[in-house]
């Protein structure tokens, strides 16, 4: 058994609520194919809106909702606003009560714990989004605030770095694959969350501790 000393937590689709739950409601009440919006954010790569969205280069706002308003209607959904789809989101992200609880066993076992979440800062205030659940964690890394976002290994190295541990002494749960194939390519043990206690299931056994 590897001896971990720290765990990765994503935060949107593992500690909160999956964002494309969100995406999904507005795909099908405007009509759109399921996964539309993903396929084309992926799609646009680090030019889309949503990319710079993530890595700070624009801020939530409406130079955002402009910008990403004419990725989709370029892509054929021009009745479809991305102000909608963030307010949406906004209203879906509840936070997972067991994931929090065994982040806190964690910490009494004296493993380190990081947050590592592609996100946003508000126009306003600049608040990232999460930071109400911040003090779960050693450490916490925001995409828009390191200017990186996953899949890039660059943001798993520094989280690695500022935890002070290696890939192999490391567990990573995100939901989404293609961050979890670039955080594995480094050596980083992965777990895929599609739901969230199974996940803590893999965990535990992972780490032969009772997480639940």
């Amino acid at each position: 058994m590897k001896n971990y000393k720290g765990v990765i937590f994503d935060l949107g689709g593992v500690v909160f609520s999956s964002p494309m739950q969100a995406f999904s409601k507005l795909e099908k009440q405007h009509g759109l194919e399921h996964n539309f919006l993903n396929r084309m954010i992926v799609r646009n790569g680090e030019d889309s809106a949503w990319s710079k969205l993530e890595r700070g280069l624009l801020a939530m706002g409406e130079e955002f909702f402009s910008a990403f308003d004419k990725e989709i209607a370029l892509a054929g959904a021009s009745n479809f606003s991305s102000r909608e789809l963030m307010q949406e989101v906004n209203r879906s992200m509840g936070v997972n009560q067991n994931m929090l609880k065994a982040i806190e066993i964690l910490k009494q076992n004296e493993l380190k714990v990081a947050a590592l979440t592609n996100n946003w800062v508000e126009n306003d205030s600049k608040k990232g989004f999460g930071e109400q659940i911040q003090e779960y964690f050693d450490v916490f890394i925001e995409s828009a605030k390191v200017g990186l976002q996953k899949p890039d290994p660059e943001i798993y190295k520094l989280t690695l770095n500022i935890m002070e541990l290696l890939p192999e002494q490391t567990i990573f749960l995100d939901d989404i694959g293609r961050n979890l194939k670039s955080a594995h390519a480094l050596g980083i043990t992965t777990i895929k969350v599609s739901e969230p206690e199974k996940a803590i299931g893999e965990l535990s056994s992972l780490l032969n501790l009772e997480l639940q």
